[in-house]
């Protein structure tokens, strides 16, 4: 091939209140996934990307090497005590998929496998398991399994005595199971056929056909998402709907699986909350006249209006309360102050509270598994951007801790070569934005360093500082890794987000520019030489990006990128897009109409020189359609005036996620690395 593909242009007319937009590209949108026009554009534009990549495969297939090479293959998860039980999930030599087991709590005990992945993968192309629920007996396991990559999941249920698998088989499903405590079904949640929305709660009993499951719940408004679990003392069933801005929990007996769930507080616009029961009384997390959340308790079986609440943790308008783990003698909190996560305990007994607290600039402590409400020992992981993940356990009546395990990382890696820093940046509008970095000790930061940039930026999610082996294979080549903690994220707490989404999104895109600009000032890396990354959300960052401020990157990659947001967002049959209307708007409204239109990375594509950029997506992606980067990438080469290569990689057996294998996703990881680097080397 001496030219890239060139899509066709056919006129189309995307409708709205607001007008109508012509949109050339539209018939890349191909639902069924069959049609040979688009299926052979995909295919063009890998063909494309693969000649283009015989020039530095060598150059990839080194980096794969140094990935794999500094990973134990053969490793194994800390094992979780849960109802009798040590589980815990272990890879062998070579394998891409994970084996599932456990071991009874007795001394000498043999290793029983819950799930051979390798096995149930080794027909599929694409293999995945969402969930995995054991039965209150300890003889049954449900499981959800996913061979496409749509999300859309297979329950099935084995038997753990014969080993055998049951004939049931409960389709399009949500990854969430909740036993009854009979052991004789389970809740589910069944997705809509059209959207993929979870809309309905069923209870399955074993055995039967699925169209004879019970309704037990359906939501009406598809702003609302479905989850379904049992409480951690295994008295009830609880059922949440959340949206963007709002909850509604219910909870359910669940020794009475044919009962009505019962509705803990009705749901209110900017009312979100979360229960968990604990003896006699409920712990609430609620945001109540908090934007960071405060905790409370409520009595069981008392009143449940607000006015019955007793606060038991205040808000704190510089901590955000992200999650919480209860136990029999102490409440842990999963919190965030000064953009950083961490843990704080809080005695039920009245004694104070306190936080267990790290030493370097930037980190990550988050709780881990924590199946039981009758011990006074906390899991927890920590990890920093030079520091591997670990899993402590923490005495939470002395304080004392022990490391139970560090993910190993093979090699002469030494995190003494390595230094992160935790900047706070100033950018146009007076707001400092935090920055987390790091980089090997001898790089040199004078400005000569190539830098690459991360950022995500939206739904409230905090991109927190956390260690990459993978990584390494930059930072060994004097890379500076920069992660930009944009508003539209949670770092700095409720407010953090709200001022990066809806009429202020453009936020989020100025604070990734302004920082990286700041960077550049500051030495962090060479004017030449700054690379970004961003992926779903945080590639609709790098698409505004590019759009308003081409030339300060070399190169740009953008990962399932979500850049046709008003077309999308017009058309309530595309799976999600009801649940978005809190963060992007909706396009119905005028106002955000014009506000969206205005950023919408493929309706902004001009005539200018674009970097070089690599863009990927998979076929059945659910939740950003193929079609949203492709169109895109047509568009571009249509317009930019450079000669900067572009490339669409569409993987075709995989979803959102990429490909399912481990070392496939090293694979796609060495891809994207060899892409900077020969951009690099070709740049002088």
């Amino acid at each position: 091939m001496s030219t890239p593909p060139r899509a066709d242009r056919r006129p189309h007319a995307v409708e709205s209140p607001h007008g109508t937009r012509n949109d050339p590209y539209y018939w890349l949108r191909d639902d069924t996934r069959s049609d040979s026009d688009v299926i052979g554009y995909l295919n063009a534009e890998n063909a494309w990307f693969q000649q283009a990549k015989t020039g530095w495969q060598s150059l990839e297939d080194t980096l794969y090497e140094e990935i794999v090479a500094r990973i134990k293959q053969d490793d194994a998860s800390v094992p979780v005590l849960d109802h009798g039980y040590w589980y815990q999930t272990r890879y062998e030599e070579g394998a891409e998929y994970p084996v599932y087991v456990r071991r009874a709590d007795i001394e000498g005990a043999a290793e029983q496998i819950l799930l051979d992945v390798p096995r149930l993968a080794r027909d599929h192309d694409y293999y995945d398991i969402g969930a995995l629920e054991v039965s209150p007996d300890n003889r049954l396991l449900a499981y959800a399994e996913d061979t496409l990559g749509r999300r859309q999941y297979v329950l099935r249920v084995k038997d753990l005595v014969t080993g055998a698998n049951l004939s049931d088989a409960i389709t399009n499903a949500e990854p969430e199971i909740a036993w009854s405590n009979d052991n004789r079904g389970f809740f589910y949640i069944e997705k809509h056929p059209q959207t993929l929305l979870g809309y309905r709660v069923r209870y399955h009993a074993l055995g039967a056909a699925q169209d004879h499951d019970r309704l037990a719940y359906e939501e009406s408004d598809e702003a609302f998402t479905l989850d379904v679990h049992r409480s951690k003392d295994d008295r009830f069933i609880l059922l949440s709907a959340e949206s963007k801005v709002s909850s509604e929990w219910r909870f359910l007996d669940a020794g009475r699986p044919a009962g009505t769930f019962e509705v803990f507080l009705a749901r209110e616009r900017d009312h979100e909350y979360e229960i968990e029961p604990l003896g006699n009384r409920f712990i609430v997390r609620s945001n109540f006249d908090a934007p960071n959340f405060r905790m409370f308790e409520v009595p069981l079986d008392g009143p449940r209006e607000r006015d019955a609440w007793r606060e038991i943790v205040p808000h704190d308008p510089e901590v955000f309360i992200h999650d919480f783990e209860v136990f029999a003698g102490h409440l842990a909190l999963s919190e965030r102050a000064g953009g950083l996560r961490r843990i704080r305990i809080h005695p039920w007994d009245g004694a104070g509270e306190y936080e267990i607290t790290a030493n370097e600039p930037a980190y990550t402590a988050m709780l881990a598994s924590n199946p039981s409400i009758d011990t006074a020992l906390l899991r927890y992981t920590y990890t920093s951007l030079t520091t591997p993940r670990s899993v402590f356990e923490y005495d939470m009546r002395t304080g004392e801790q022990r490391l139970l395990k560090r993910d190993p990382v093979l090699g002469d890696f030494d995190p003494d070569d390595y230094r992160s820093e935790h900047l706070w940046l100033e950018v146009r509008d007076g707001t400092r934005v935090p920055v987390s970095l790091v980089y090997r000790k001898e790089t040199k930061i004078d400005g000569t360093a190539p830098l690459y940039v991360y950022g995500y930026g939206s739904y409230g999610y905090a991109m927190d500082p956390s260690f990459s082996s993978t990584r390494l294979s930059l930072l060994d080549r004097g890379f500076v890794y920069a992660i930009a903690h944009v508003r539209g994220g949670q770092e700095l707490g409720r407010k953090w987000y709200d001022t990066g989404r809806l009429l202020e999104k453009r936020n989020t895109f100025n604070d990734f520019i302004d920082v990286t600009k700041q960077l550049v000032v500051r030495g962090y890396g060479a004017r030449d030489k700054v690379f970004a990354m961003g992926g779903s959300a945080g590639g609709l960052l790098m698409g505004a990006v590019v759009n308003l401020a081409p030339d300060l990157y070399r190169g740009v990659v953008a990962h399932v990128p979500f850049v046709d947001v008003v077309t999308t967002m017009l058309d309530e049959d595309i799976p999600l897009t009801t649940l978005e209307f809190d963060e992007w708007g909706n396009p119905k409204d005028k106002p955000y109409y014009d506000y969206m239109l205005g950023y919408s990375p493929y309706d902004n594509v001009t005539r200018q020189d674009y970097p070089a950029m690599l863009v990927t997506t998979g076929l059945w992606d659910s939740q950003v359609q193929y079609w949203e980067p492709a169109k895109w990438v047509a568009r571009l080469r249509e317009r930019k005036t450079d000669s900067n290569p572009l490339y669409l990689r569409t993987t075709m057996e995989a979803g959102h996620g990429g490909k399912s294998g481990r070392f496939e996703r090293y694979r796609e990881i060495a891809e994207e690395y060899a892409f900077l680097l020969a951009l690099l080397e070709s740049s002088g």
